[in-house]
């Protein structure tokens, strides 16, 4: 049983994540007190007591999400499960290295708050939209985009779903010209700018230095890169994680090569069930289970010790 861990992207938001994981875990804890320390932000008081309408927020949400994967990922180490391979969904690739021993906690996390504070600045002074695509075959809507000026594909999340990502006009005419084509649905995200598309490239250019800086170890645990969709070495991801804020996450593709290579259990490691979810309509062959709480931790801990 190959098992990689998963590691969720923005919008997996839950009110009160990690608390009870923290509080049975002092490791865990003490991910909050390392971030928090690398942030400046009270991550606790962020992820344990805030309402989710304060969270939304790129520049707060990013390192809270990390630090809270991260968090449970301290708890699930405890109890002795370790991943074959890590995969992250966009800024959750900060966490999958760090899984993988590539990145520092602390260094991890605050990185993460900075490429939240780069997304938003280059959102204010780039403003974009972006919107899921839902029941178009990829190349469809892949189409749609090479017509259309000024929109991107941005995620591919499984068959049949792809985010789009640029000018509002643009995203909307893709919505539109979708649902002429048979698109199950098009929905407009509540989001601050166009994120994974050239727009936001400002936002690279302010990320840049912060990553030039740290130093990224060769991977313990195999590290798969949702923007080229290969396993990729140390000295290839300061460029990736770069890479990946303009460009489009390549999830469906990264994990259908996991699938490919030998993994049959993917471990949702954070906040939410959304990667367990579209893993399922990848392959419904593989087995999933989401690591979000204390119960989710104990049901795991049982599953892979068989």
């Amino acid at each position: 049983m190959k098992v990689a861990f998963c590691f969720p992207g923005q919008g997996s938001l839950e009110e009160g994540m990690g608390r009870d994981v923290a509080e049975a875990f002092p490791a865990a804890r003490d991910v909050y007190r390392i971030g928090s320390e690398a942030t400046g932000l009270d991550l606790e008081e962020l992820c344990f007591s805030t309402p989710l309408d304060q969270l939304v927020d790129t520049e707060v949400q990013q390192p809270a999400l990390v630090a809270t994967s991260l968090a449970i990922l301290a708890a699930m180490r405890e109890r002795g499960l370790e991943p074959d391979v890590v995969v992250g969904h966009s800024v959750g690739e900060f966490a999958a290295l760090a899984a993988a021993g590539s990145l520092e906690t602390g260094t991890a996390i605050g990185l993460v708050r900075e490429r939240g504070l780069a997304m938003a600045e280059a959102a204010r002074q780039r403003p974009g939209a972006m919107a899921a695509i839902l029941g178009l075959a990829d190349e469809e809507v892949e189409k749609l985009c090479r017509r259309i000026v000024g929109v991107w594909p941005a995620n591919y999340n499984c068959p049949g779903q792809v985010v789009v990502s640029g000018e509002h006009e643009a995203v909307e005419e893709c919505c539109a010209e979708a649902a002429g084509l048979g698109a199950r649905r098009a929905v407009m995200l509540k989001v601050s700018g166009a994120f994974h598309s050239p727009l936001v490239a400002r936002a690279a250019d302010r990320l840049r230095p912060a990553v030039d800086r740290v130093k990224i170890s060769e991977p313990l645990a195999p590290f798969m890169s949702t923007v080229t969709a290969k396993i990729e070495p140390a000295q290839r991801v300061a460029a990736l994680l770069i890479d990946q804020l303009t460009g489009p996450v390549r999830f469906t593709q990264a994990a259908t090569e996991l699938i490919r290579s030998g993994a049959t259990t993917f471990v949702e490691v954070g906040p939410g069930n959304v990667l367990s979810g579209l893993v399922k309509r990848i392959d419904r062959g593989v087995k999933t289970m989401s690591v979000n709480s204390l119960e989710g931790l104990e049901r795991a801990q049982e599953a892979l010790a068989r």
